[in-house]
């Protein structure tokens, strides 16, 4: 994998999500000394979003996590953000039901106004080190919730609510 198409995780709104090519973006952006914050924004978005899905309504959302991205490789300071809500993993190669269990968590999240983030490991090494037999796989604040199955709506739900009151 080359480097400038690395994942780098960042926050989005209320969501981890990982964008592919951030640091050669950044790196290029530095180079030609955009006069403003605005103009850097729309620079990195623009960049960004031939290599990434940006979702059309996001896209003010995007270019301040892109911004904040910036300030943070030029050494300025910024407000650092305590992570929030649940983290939430999916574990899976990218099979049917593992994309079906990740729409279902935001979906949940979503409907609930439940703040957290999501990630969905498609890596075999990661998911191995979780030493489970059986996917799809769902992780909440690094609790093994489910193995193998596909939980109903329901039992995501109590999952989601028993993490945010007692942390796992």
């Amino acid at each position: 994998m080359a480097e400038q198409d690395e994942v780098v995780k960042i926050k989005v709104g209320k969501f981890a999500v990982g964008i592919v090519g951030l640091k050669a973006a950044l790196e290029e952006a530095v180079e030609l000394s955009l006069p403003s914050d605005d103009e850097v924004a729309q620079y990195l978005l623009e960049q960004l979003k031939s290599k990434n899905y940006i979702p059309p309504k996001a896209e003010s959302e995007y270019a301040k996590a892109f911004l904040r991205e910036y300030r943070k490789h030029m050494g300025e300071p910024i407000e650092a953000e305590k992570p929030q809500g649940l983290e939430v993993k999916v574990l899976g190669p990218g099979c049917p039901n593992c994309e079906k269990l990740e729409q279902m968590v935001y979906q949940v999240m979503e409907t609930e106004n439940i703040i957290g983030s999501v990630e969905h490991v498609r890596d075999l090494e990661e998911i191995a080190s979780y030493g489970l037999v059986g996917l799809p796989a769902l992780v909440i604040n690094g609790e093994v919730k489910s193995v193998g199955r596909f939980p109903r709506e329901s039992q995501l739900r109590d999952w989601f609510e028993q993490a945010a009151v007692h942390g796992h």
